[in-house]
C-alpha cells in the first residue's frame, strides 16, 4: 500500500536521506540523496504546503523512464512518484526529480 499524499512532506522524507528504494517492478534501485525545500510563492495554492523536490540517485546508463512510478523504501513503505531523469553531471551516478509544488 502507498503512503497517503497528503503526508509526503519534506520533513517526511528528510530522515531517509542516503536510504535505498527499489523501483516495483524492475530492476532498478534508487537511493534518496537529497530533499530540497522551496519557499512558497504567495497567492499560490496552499499557504501551509511547502513546496519540495526529492533528488534521487541510481546507476549510470540504465536510465529509469520518466514517469509514475511505486518505489519501496527498504522498510516496505511505497510511495507512487513521477520520477524525472535529469541531467546529471557527475559521471557515476544518474539523478531523477520528484517535484511536489
Amino acid at each position: 500500500m502507498t503512503a497517503d499524499f497528503v503526508a509526503l512532506t519534506a520533513d517526511a522524507f528528510a530522515p531517509h536521506v542516503g536510504t535505498s528504494f527499489r523501483v516495483e517492478g524492475g530492476r532498478h534501485v534508487l537511493s534518496l540523496s537529497e530533499v530540497e525545500r522551496f519557499e512558497n510563492q504567495p497567492g499560490h495554492g496552499d499557504p501551509a504546503f511547502r513546496p519540495f523536490t526529492l533528488i534521487f540517485s541510481g546507476p549510470p546508463g540504465d536510465v529509469l523512464a520518466e514517469g509514475m512510478h511505486t518505489i519501496i523504501r527498504e522498510d516496505g513503505t511505497a510511495y507512487d512518484l513521477y520520477l524525472i531523469p535529469v541531467h546529471t553531471p557527475a559521471p557515476g551516478r544518474q539523478d531523477y526529480q520528484a517535484v511536489f509544488n
